[in-house]
């Protein structure tokens, strides 16, 4: 059996096997690529007026939206520039529940209560991880899954490969004259191709998150054999015995970092979940993409700064390879690319949606094709020994 025909088996039976987790994920993708668009579009409450009034501080958000939800304790505030709302986020496992609640950053008015698990980008992302299985099942299929569409998209494009100029003619085009068995194949074939120089990025990102040791090697390859830290939570000493009196610590740091960086930016504010946790700060300059984020520690009883050694920490600390893993959610969704690169990453993923469907037409297709044969075969053997 030759090489291009033991590599059609493989392409076959891997595409059979996870042909609909490869659907499940790319619809879901797809789904999702305008998710912060869209919401901009149909949810009001994300905007306010632009005021020449200073913004509340955190404690006063955390407050009002605490007593929105009795018993719930916010998990964060984030800020998002003079015209959108101020979103305080209630996260939590045991037990579980999300909420966000929507205020004016000038009155302190509650604008929106959301129930996050009810939102329908919430159920489509939950689809697009875990196919809405519980995590510790659904994650790693999910990362099996893309592992398998990687080796398809490697098989496929040895498949597609013409073996010379004249075949090289119909590779790249879909021939819409034709009967239908032959416009699905070409739709197989001719896009397939197309998208794999596109959605082997998307594929190759979800890796990162999907399997620990993919991450590592991305990081050793790109740091020149370096092992990445892993993230951990930095400690305040609750030893100390600093106070501050008239105002929390975490509105001191907002107010100090306030003064001295530009606007523009989106800032997030982390609860200490105890005493001995940090104030976190999220600091991004250029909202819409993530990777340049500025992640900011400070001890909860003094404000000392603390400084960290892994990837999420200051961005001008940052080295190549640590760009590169903050990269990872930015490339995954093309946004890195700005409105074009969502555009794309849209319909790479639309395609790919596509390819488990057309590819099983052709599967049925041929499987119908060889039982047609078989039966010619005994009619004339049959025949023959008559």
């Amino acid at each position: 059996m030759s090489f291009k025909k033991i590599t059609g088996k493989l392409h076959l039976w891997l595409g059979l096997s996870s042909g609909l987790v490869v659907f499940i994920v790319a619809l879901t993708g797809c789904l999702y690529a305008f998710q912060a668009e869209i919401q901009d579009l149909v949810q009001p409450y994300k905007f306010v007026n632009a005021q020449n009034r200073p913004f509340l501080p955190p404690s006063t958000f955390q407050k009002i939206a605490e007593k929105e939800l009795p018993g719930k304790k916010a998990h964060s505030i984030q800020y998002e520039g003079k015209m959108k709302s101020v979103q305080v986020a209630f996260y939590n496992n045991e037990p579980e529940y999300y909420y966000v609640v929507f205020l004016d950053p000038y009155s302190g008015k509650v604008l929106k209560t959301k129930d996050m698990n009810a939102d329908f980008f919430r159920f489509v992302l939950m689809g697009h991880y875990y196919l809405w299985l519980p995590p510790a099942i659904g994650q790693p299929v999910v990362a099996t899954g893309t592992l398998i569409f990687v080796i398809l998209l490697i098989s496929g494009i040895i498949l597609w490969w013409p073996k010379n100029k004249s075949a090289a003619k119909q590779r790249f085009s879909i021939k819409w004259s034709a009967q239908w068995r032959r416009k699905n194949y070409d739709l197989h074939n001719v896009l397939g191709f197309y998208m794999t120089w596109i959605v082997i990025f998307i594929a190759l990102t979800g890796l990162v998150w999907g399997f620990q040791w993919f991450s590592r090697a991305v990081y050793w390859t790109t740091s020149g054999g370096k092992e990445m830290i892993q993230f951990s939570e930095p400690l305040s000493d609750s030893t100390k015995t600093t106070h501050i009196a008239g105002i929390t610590p975490a509105d001191k740091i907002w107010a100090q970092l306030m003064k001295d960086l530009p606007e523009g930016n989106s800032w997030e504010v982390h609860v200490p979940e105890s005493p001995g946790s940090a104030i976190s700060v999220n600091i991004n300059p250029a909202p819409g993409t993530y990777w340049k984020t500025d992640y900011r520690y400070f001890d909860q009883h003094d404000l000392a700064e603390i400084s960290v050694k892994h990837p999420y920490g200051k961005f001008k600390d940052a080295k190549v390879a640590d760009k590169i893993m903050r990269m990872n959610y930015d490339l995954h969704v093309g946004a890195i690319f700005g409105l074009p690169g969502k555009i794309l990453a849209f319909f790479a993923s639309l395609i790919a949606t596509s390819l488990p469907v057309t590819g099983v037409i052709i599967w049925l297709g041929r499987k119908k094709k060889d039982t047609k044969i078989k039966k010619k075969e005994v009619k004339q053997e049959k025949q023959n020994s008559i």
